[in-house]
């Protein structure tokens, strides 16, 4: 039966629906708007993928304290409220024949940006608003709607741009944002303020809390670094697979849509079997061998003939990586969490992102340098190579167990395991 985590938990849930749907309908919206309405070329579309989410994750970094220090629900409905009305821009500027790139660019630091500093509100909220030994449950609840978006938005979100234009998708991603807000705000409770924010005390080296703490934890770096490798690499392959697909072999529209929608499917798989994976061989266990499987499929996509062989190749491969991936990422959300202070959760989580982004970015790049330099299929069994190295950076010792975990069966953990009804205040991660 599905286990109940209480009617916040179900508002917070509904409000990550809302935001990741949209996300998943605008799924390449600013490249696409790019093209069709701007008739920007391959090198405007490089800046725009690169260039806007790079500078948000700057600009993301003097925030990170700011959300630290300030009661989380009204940080995450400011920062649903901030995208929603940056996006609104777009359309409108479209509407009135002032649409930019500049404001592309503008508009994808802002959206960057603020998307850092809500997930790391809100994965401090989470660990307010549910029991310690639920947070995989809800962790691997929203993976599972990631993914589940990304099954079906894309294609509808594609059928959107045929019928109803290139900002089709921007305004219903601008709608999502503010129909988060409104279900974050359904969460009722009182959360308190940050005791630093209480005494005022705001140091410089705030700024690098996050980073240090992951840095001096052996579990969390080690972690770390292998995400930032993984994550940084498969992105890399994204735009290469593009070209590959639809100019090199010739793929139509629809089957490079079905080759990325249909095996988002494992995500629901993975995800759901989180808990009981980690419940029969432990976090440790799912770190090494899952970690591990999620990095031996890549290589195949450099292998890719034209016809249903290579569509049915791309399938397989994406479905196999994206089985690991949503298997894998709940059980380090959860680890991530239980391993960091509450009072520094959202600095950690901030500076986990801002990496993440940065990784991505420089991988990117160096991709669509080698794919220039000689050719896509390089590019892409390279980066396969690389990943395969990325096991050696996972930790080899025993994942210790959460300072809660180690407290005595007697001890009272009502502080820190808030009834569902006096939660805090909300958060999506």
């Amino acid at each position: 039966m599905r286990r109940s985590l209480g009617r916040e938990f179900g508002w917070l849930w509904a409000a990550y629906a809302a935001s990741a749907y949209g996300s998943g309908l605008a799924l390449g919206a600013f490249p696409l708007v790019a093209v069709l309405a701007l008739h920007a070329g391959a090198a405007e579309v490089s800046v725009l993928s690169a260039v806007g989410p790079a500078v948000g994750a700057l600009v993301a970094v003097p925030l990170a304290p700011w959300v630290e220090f300030h009661r989380k629900r009204p940080v995450m409905i400011a920062m649903d409220l901030a995208r929603f009305l940056v996006l609104a821009t777009i359309p409108v500027a479209y509407a009135l024949g002032w649409l930019s790139f500049v404001q592309l660019l503008i508009v994808s630091a802002v959206v960057a940006a603020t998307k850092i500093a809500f997930n790391a509100a809100s994965g401090a909220y989470l660990k307010t608003l549910v029991r310690p030994d639920d947070l995989l449950v809800a962790n691997a609840r929203f993976e599972s709607t990631n993914w589940s978006s990304l099954a079906v938005g894309p294609p509808m979100g594609g059928a959107a741009v045929g019928l109803f234009g290139p900002v089709a998708t921007v305004v219903a991603d601008a709608l999502s944002y503010l129909l988060s807000a409104l279900g974050i705000t359904a969460i009722r409770g009182h959360e308190q303020v940050p005791e630093r924010a209480v005494k005022g005390r705001w140091r410089a080296a705030d700024l690098v809390d996050g980073w240090r703490h992951i840095l001096t934890d052996p579990v969390l770096r080690a972690l770390w670094f292998n995400n930032m490798l993984v994550s940084g690499l498969i992105m890399a392959t994204e735009p290469l697979l593009a070209v590959l697909l639809l100019r090199q072999l010739g793929f139509p529209p629809w089957q490079y849509g079905l080759a990325f929608a249909a095996p988002c499917v494992g995500g629901l798989i993975g995800s759901r079997l989180a808990r009981r994976v980690v419940a029969r061989y432990g976090q440790h266990r799912v770190f090494r061998i899952v970690g591990t499987l999620r990095a031996v499929w890549l290589i195949g996509l450099a292998f890719i003939r034209p016809g249903v062989i290579g569509l049915l190749t791309v399938i397989a491969v994406e479905l196999a990586i994206i089985i690991s991936m949503s298997l894998y990422t709940p059980v380090l959300a959860t680890y991530r969490l239980q391993h960091t202070p509450k009072d520094r959760i959202a600095r950690v989580l901030s500076a986990w992102s801002i990496g993440s982004q940065a990784s991505i970015a420089i991988f990117t790049a160096l991709g669509g340098l080698l794919a220039a330099l000689a050719s896509t299929r390089t590019a892409l069994a390279t980066a396969g190579l690389l990943i395969l190295t990325s096991p050696l950076l996972l930790p080899r010792r025993e994942c210790p167990a959460p300072e809660a975990d180690r407290e005595p069966a007697t001890a009272d953990l009502s502080s820190r395991q808030p009834a569902t009804t006096t939660a805090l205040a909300p958060a999506q991660p």
